[in-house]
């Protein structure tokens, strides 16, 4: 069966019906990412319990399978009697997946900010929700914009494993179009090329909020 240009033009209104979902996952999973990794290394900074108990969870989330995870929380979880929405669990699935290595990101940028800073922010006599609101924050961010930014990315190419618990997203859309014509390279390539216009669109927009950090820091 040879390639049907035509047909792919023709398909893309029908693959782009998972786009909405696509976008919505991507924003969502990311700010949950960031929340989360950045709790967990506020966290593992605290007394020895908590640190060592935050090192357990940020090792557990970054040595098992996103899939595994995603399996657990709608497949597992039922039997409990936890009964999940498919668009919770892969939202939250995938935030908490990349939120294991954005704390490692976190940490980078925290442990690269002089020392002196937290001391100013002691003398100035701020509080440590201020200190990390106020101080630490600001400065985390214009260090770690670019490795953010490519876990952004990242997320943004992991949402077709929600294709596996039913999310309607661009692959899912994809996989509905072939399933229904039994043609898959024309579907496959034409969600192959959307994910590649949203994932350069991302990356642009990290590259100028990087170089709006990195003006702000000049001033």
């Amino acid at each position: 069966m040879s390639f049907d240009l035509s047909f792919a033009i023709r398909i893309i209104p029908q693959v782009l019906e998972g786009l909405g979902n696509t976008i919505l996952v991507t924003v969502l999973a990311s700010f949950g990412a960031a929340l989360l990794g950045f709790t967990w290394e506020i966290l593992r900074r605290s007394a020895k319990p908590m640190r060592y108990l935050m090192r357990f969870v940020i090792d557990f989330i970054r040595s098992t399978p996103v899939l595994v995870q995603l399996y657990f929380m709608f497949f597992v979880l039922p039997y409990y009697g936890i009964l999940l929405p498919a668009m919770f669990v892969g939202i939250f699935g995938l935030s908490f997946y990349y939120s294991g290595y954005l704390a490692e990101v976190f940490k980078a940028g925290i442990d690269a900010i002089p020392r002196g800073q937290y001391e100013a922010a002691q003398s100035l006599g701020l509080s440590s929700f201020d200190t990390i609101v106020f101080v630490i924050t600001p400065q985390m961010l214009r260090n770690i914009a670019a490795p953010m930014g490519s876990y952004f990315v990242s997320i943004l190419k992991a949402t077709p494993y929600l294709a596996v618990i039913a999310v309607p997203e661009m692959l899912g859309s994809a996989f509905d179009v072939a399933s229904e014509t039994y043609r898959y390279a024309e579907p496959m390539l034409v969600a192959g090329i959307l994910f590649l216009i949203l994932a350069l669109t991302v990356a642009q927009l990290v590259q100028r909020l990087e170089k709006r950090l990195m003006l702000s820091t000049r001033r």
